[in-house]
């Protein structure tokens, strides 16, 4: 059914020029006018929509057009926007950047195309005067099918440098600044690794909030950014998502959730429970039993490595974890959950703490980045996900590594062939061993039903050690 919800897009010309925090005063200043706002964001990040979650007060959803597909993402927009007043959409890097140097795959830009929504381009315009007029008209005219209707003029000078550059594009009949950011006038937010902590009550406060709600309403035209987004026109092209099959019977599954694991997608949560998984939420760092009568458990990723004491000290729960492995139900880890079933965390000072040691290897903390990108999963055996020769698609993102110090692991094996960038060659992973399944990729299972609905499956049969579903 077609879709008539205003949506704008916040994209930036480069990686670092304030888009979080841009994105996140409009929606701040937005909800102050009584609007519903539901926020997304382009790409696989899990840091950015926990702050954009917390500011419009409703779940961000992710739109990756690599991970998911175009078909996926215009029916999760539609299912999710169409009650919004108005639909918000966080960009991800450069406009124009993505998975590839020719094709606008996985990019802002795609997302915008597919979503016919406008867009506002940050500029870092620092040190800049008439060049701005020159950067916005090569982005304005680049790709016809991506419409840059407004600007917005971060780290700014004094009201002249504002006016200067809202001349300069208005000279060239470029869009329009429709707010110019002085310097300082946004507040900071914490960042960590390549971006953000993870929002919580304690980082993104309500005061902080209502300050860049303000910077942007007292610096700019809100009414403006307003009547861009209403121009978007309706979405007609629409088709529903792949959704999984409801299972004839309701299974328990166990999700770690707290400060050290809270790395999900939301709609990969709601796709377990359409398909008859019901969420029963525990905390690794502080219960020190797991919930009663769970047929999986999912651990996903998170800042393990930030708690590794707290979680080896939680002798209770690693005591259940491994006594729940062992009863041959299904345990899927990922990133963060696979370094909780190893033998334990090495930090940067080389001081090592136990961990649930179901893997017979440690991890240890890197000063720099292990692996960042997309990544394509070929199943090599069958698994939780489904059968040899299925595919998933995810992405990787970790400062930590496996040390394959011991000749132990002959029962451990390989489940998958995971493919990065087209140059490098695929390598296996995705360590497995019964009912087990641990790896650093983060999946998008959500838009593979199939796999969905095995998972479910293996959960349903979960008490037969080592049986499969059919």
């Amino acid at each position: 059914m077609p879709i008539n919800c205003p949506r704008i897009v916040i994209a930036g010309t480069n990686s670092g020029v304030g888009k979080t925090s841009v994105t996140l005063a409009l929606v701040s200043a937005l909800k102050k006018r009584g609007l519903r706002v539901q926020t997304f964001k382009v790409g696989p990040d899990y840091l950015d929509p926990t702050y954009l979650a917390k500011a419009s007060g409703s779940p961000c959803y992710n739109l990756d057009g690599w991970m998911t597909g175009r078909e996926y993402v215009l029916g999760l927009f539609a299912e999710k926007a169409c009650q919004a007043d108005i639909a918000v959409i966080e960009g991800v890097m450069g406009l124009f950047d993505g998975r590839d140097p020719v094709t606008p795959e996985g990019s802002t830009a795609e997302i915008a195309a597919w979503l016919n929504a406008p867009v506002i381009l940050v500029v870092n315009v620092h040190g800049l005067a008439r060049s701005v007029a020159a950067m916005v008209k090569g982005f304005a005219s680049f790709d016809p099918s991506v419409h840059i209707m407004g600007v917005i003029a971060n780290h700014s000078g004094s009201p002249a440098h504002g006016k200067w550059l809202a001349d300069s594009l208005a000279a060239f009949d470029l869009p329009p600044v429709v707010a110019s950011l002085p310097r300082g006038s946004l507040p900071e937010l914490p960042s960590r690794h390549l971006g953000l902590v993870s929002a919580d009550e304690d980082i993104l406060t309500d005061n902080l909030l209502s300050a860049l709600g303000k910077a942007v309403e007292t610096n700019g035209s809100v009414d403006e950014i307003l009547r861009i987004a209403r121009t978007a026109p309706e979405i007609t092209d629409l088709q529903q998502r792949p959704v999984p099959h409801l299972s004839r019977d309701s299974v328990k599954l166990g999700v770690a959730r707290d400060k050290a694991f809270h790395f999900y997608y939301p709609d990969n949560l709601e796709a377990l429970a359409a398909a008859g998984c019901e969420p029963v939420e525990f905390s690794p760092l502080l219960d020190h039993c797991l919930p009663e009568k769970l047929d999986g458990l999912y651990i996903g990723g998170g800042y393990p490595e930030e708690h590794a004491r707290q979680l080896s000290e939680n002798k209770g729960m690693l005591q259940e974890i491994s006594e729940f492995a062992a009863s041959g139900k299904p345990l899927y880890a990922e990133c963060g959950g696979l370094m909780y079933l190893s033998q334990g965390i090495e930090s940067l000072s080389g001081e090592r703490f136990p961990l649930v040691g179901l893997l017979p290897w440690w991890t240890r903390m890197l000063p720099r980045l292990k692996s960042l990108g997309y990544a394509e999963i070929t199943l090599t055996m069958d698994s939780l996900f489904g059968r040899a020769g299925a595919s998933l698609r995810g992405h990787e993102f970790h400062y930590s590594e496996m040390i394959h110090d011991t000749e132990e692991g002959a029962d451990w094996h390989t489940a998958y062939l995971v493919s990065h960038r087209r140059s490098a060659p695929p390598r296996t992973e995705g360590f497995q061993r019964g009912q087990v399944l641990a790896s650093y990729v983060h999946t998008h299972f959500a838009s593979n039903p199939e796999a969905v609905n095995h998972f479910v499956a293996a959960c349903r049969v979960g008490g037969h050690k080592g049986e499969r579903p059919q």
